[in-house]
């Protein structure tokens, strides 16, 4: 299990630089200041968890138990639905398109994520 959050952190964090890379020289040209924002928040929290989930593949050798397993799927989740949402937003943002209102509740879904991963995290080292 560990290589496995191991892996994915290594390719999230090619994806983070990646899109950060993007975000600074090419979309500026299609967002406002706000939407730019937003799509920095997105690619900051991604990279922020990079560093959570290779935590958790690394401990997971000392500590190899379901509340450190789930607090890497857990920060899998989280990028997934934080940074994807604002990511959507984003889209959203460039290509001027209405509705997709549903993304609204997802963005918070995203960061209870992020704060159960921790929180598994916390627990699972202290067992």
């Amino acid at each position: 299990m560990h290589k496995g959050y191991l892996r994915t952190a290594a390719f999230l964090g090619a994806l983070s630089v990646a899109l950060g890379a993007f975000g600074a020289h090419g979309l500026k040209k299609f967002i406002d200041d706000h939407s730019l924002t937003v799509y920095e928040t997105a690619v900051r929290y991604q990279f922020y968890h990079v560093f959570a989930l290779a935590l958790v593949g690394v401990l997971y050798k000392e500590f190899k138990n379901k509340l450190i397993e789930w607090a890497g799927f857990l920060f899998i989740l989280g990028t997934i639905f934080f940074s994807g949402s604002l990511y959507a937003f984003t889209f959203k943002a460039a290509m001027n398109l209405d509705g997709m209102n549903w993304l609204g509740p997802i963005t918070p879904i995203g960061g209870l994520f992020f704060i159960a991963g921790w929180i598994c995290l916390l627990i699972g080292i202290k067992k």
